[in-house]
């Protein structure tokens, strides 16, 4: 694994055009307790949370306001609207995450390692990795599916193999990851561009030491 922890040594890889959001082309809607969008071969930028990062009392008021904004802005969404849901919504959980609240057991690199080891462990045959960042309490990844894979199943495969070897070294039960995850699908080349730098400055903003975050960027 390519374990880069200094973000002004990487060097980013213009992805092609074609690997960007088509608003032309059929998106495939669903909803679990977030709205996820799908289509092909396209890049994701994905986050999901331990299941003990944010009290429970914080995230029923933001779901409180994010169901009340839902109620205003039924989909389908144009880009506008997407953006302003994910700088109101996905936003505001990603600053508290970077706090630092609940138990942050990822900040021990062995159990870090579980994951990583779970995001690169299908590279290039199920999706292509391009940067992600294994926080103390959270995990960001940019990347790009590879047919017939699809989103829900390759993050159900990452969480589901973390959370085994994590239990199994701290030698306990239960849910290590949060049930849901946030996902955009990335529009163009300057939103990738953007996305891969939020993920390379992410420790930097947290204010993180070497050793407090793994970081890969392709």
């Amino acid at each position: 694994m390519k374990n880069q922890n200094n973000p002004e040594d990487t060097v980013p890889k213009s992805p092609n055009a074609g690997h960007f959001l088509n608003p032309y082309a059929p998106i495939e809607k669903h909803k679990h307790q977030l709205p996820h969008w799908q289509q092909g071969s396209v890049y994701y930028f994905v986050t999901w949370r331990l299941a003990d990062s944010l009290p429970k009392e914080k995230l029923a008021r933001w779901k409180e306001e994010r169901d009340l904004w839902l109620g205003f802005h039924p989909e389908p969404w144009d880009t506008r609207t997407e953006t302003e849901f994910h700088e109101r919504f996905s936003q505001a959980i990603d600053d508290w995450l970077d706090a630092g609240e609940g138990s942050c057991v990822l900040r021990n690199p062995l159990l870090a390692n579980c994951v990583a080891d779970a995001l690169l462990h299908f590279n290039n045959q199920r999706y292509v990795m391009d940067t992600f960042v294994v926080m103390p309490n959270h995990v960001h990844a940019l990347f790009r599916l590879l047919p017939p894979h699809r989103l829900e199943s390759v993050i159900k495969s990452w969480k589901g193999f973390s959370a085994r070897e994590i239990n199994r070294r701290l030698k306990k039960q239960g849910a290590v990851w949060q049930e849901n995850y946030w996902d955009r699908m990335i529009r163009n080349e300057n939103h990738w561009a953007k996305s891969r730098e939020y993920i390379l400055q992410n420790p930097v903003k947290a204010r993180l030491s070497e050793r407090e975050f793994i970081l890969f960027a392709s």
